[in-house]
Formats: structure tokens, C-alpha cells, sequence
């Protein structure tokens, strides 16, 4: 297997900049390029870019995962335990409310992980996830 590339993903927002205030300000990822419609902001190493679309509502389906209820879409990184933990107090700290509190899912089991929810202010929902062990990452 090759390393792992930054990935790329867009994504609708209604307020551009409410998104920057979120990703940048909150979330702590450096502004890339940017225009009158969308910003990129390297979150953890990827780039994501926030597409201004006024319209854009977000989702509100859901599936059960050991006892809770994930949104669907949603998107997010792996992230060290020490990184982890460092972005669930910035997100308490600025108030963010947690779709999802910080827990451990899937205690003693393959698959081990810290994960936590939480959404931005067009509503798109983020999941932040570390693992004790990162070969627990596909573990079945």
C-alpha cells in the first residue's frame, strides 16, 4: 500500500463567513485560496473547500451505531489521541454543542475508538475519531 494522500473534499455552506470563522477560527485550519464563493482550509493536512450555497441545508438522516445516532453525510479525520482530546476542549471551549460527546466506541472490541460529533454552522456534520492503537483503524 502506497502512503495516504491528502484527500479533497467540497462541501455546501450558506455563510462564507461563518465558515471561515468555524474552520479557521475554531477548528484552527489554515486559509488556503479563497474567492467571492468558496474558501479552502487545510484541515489536518486535507484540503476541504467551503462552496457558498445560500440554499444549502443540511441533511438530518441518521443510523444507529453502538447507541447513538450518526449523522448521515458526514465527514472528519483520524487524529492522534494527544490532537483528539486538544480538539474536543477547543470545540467545549468555543461553546460548540456536541451532536455526539466525546466517548470511547466500541470499548474492548476490534475497532476500539474516541469519536466525537459535532456540526458546523450550515449544519454539515463533522466526526472526529482517534484510536489507543491505529491498526484498530479497519480492524473487523
Amino acid at each position: 500500500m502506497t502512503s495516504v494522500r491528502p484527500f479533497h473534499l467540497a462541501f455546501p455552506v450558506h455563510d462564507l463567513a461563518a465558515a471561515r470563522q468555524f474552520y479557521g477560527g475554531i477548528l484552527g485550519c489554515r486559509e488556503g485560496r479563497s474567492a467571492d464563493r468558496w474558501i479552502d482550509f487545510d484541515l489536518f493536512g486535507h484540503q476541504i473547500v467551503a462552496h457558498l450555497d445560500e440554499a444549502a441545508r443540511a441533511g438530518g438522516a441518521s443510523n444507529p451505531v453502538d447507541g447513538h445516532d450518526v449523522p448521515v453525510p458526514h465527514f472528519g479525520v483520524v487524529l492522534t489521541m494527544p490532537d483528539w482530546e486538544a480538539l474536543a476542549d477547543r470545540v467545549r471551549d468555543a461553546g460548540i454543542a456536541f451532536g455526539i460527546e466525546p466517548h470511547v466506541r466500541f470499548k474492548g472490541q476490534p475497532g476500539e475508538q474516541a469519536t466525537m460529533f459535532f456540526f458546523d454552522p450550515s449544519g454539515n456534520a463533522l466526526e472526529f475519531k482517534a484510536f489507543a492503537d491505529d491498526a484498530m483503524l479497519f480492524a473487523t
